[in-house]
């Protein structure tokens, strides 16, 4: 079966905790992402942070990106995937928790990140509109 390590873009790039909300926000738009995962001085992985919680839970709120930190915005554990993982884990994973990118992990380290269209590209229609409607509710 196949593995999350065989289907994840490798080389995540990472928003320290500390660094600020405009800096995560100008690494999404040169890297063309929508999502970041937030990692902390240990390389140990905190939270993920998206566009969305930038302008919802900043921005609309009247927080400045420019002092708000990215871990002010990571929320509980993070939901990950291990390496070796298959996708029948990955489709269960993503379903239960209705996210649409998952963390891959290697041990404790970070190695890459598998996204819907990730999953989308390696397995048949089916299991994919079945969790493209579980995490659409």
């Amino acid at each position: 079966m196949t593995t999350a390590r065989e289907i994840m873009t490798p080389d995540a790039t990472c928003v320290g905790e500390k660094e600020s909300l405009a800096d995560a926000a100008r690494k999404m738009a040169e890297l063309g992402v929508g999502s970041l995962p937030i990692c902390g001085e240990d390389n140990r992985l905190k939270g993920m942070l998206t566009d969305r919680d930038i302008v919802v839970k900043a921005l609309a709120q009247g927080r400045d990106p420019a002092t708000c930190t990215a871990a002010e915005l990571a929320q509980g554990k993070p939901v990950t995937i291990g390496a070796d993982d298959d996708t029948t884990e990955i489709l269960r994973t993503m379903s239960e928790h209705k996210v649409r990118r998952l963390p891959v992990i290697d041990g404790h380290q970070l190695v890459g990140i598998v996204a819907v269209a990730d999953v989308a590209r390696a397995l048949p229609d089916r299991p994919v509109g079945d969790l493209i409607d579980a995490i659409s509710e």
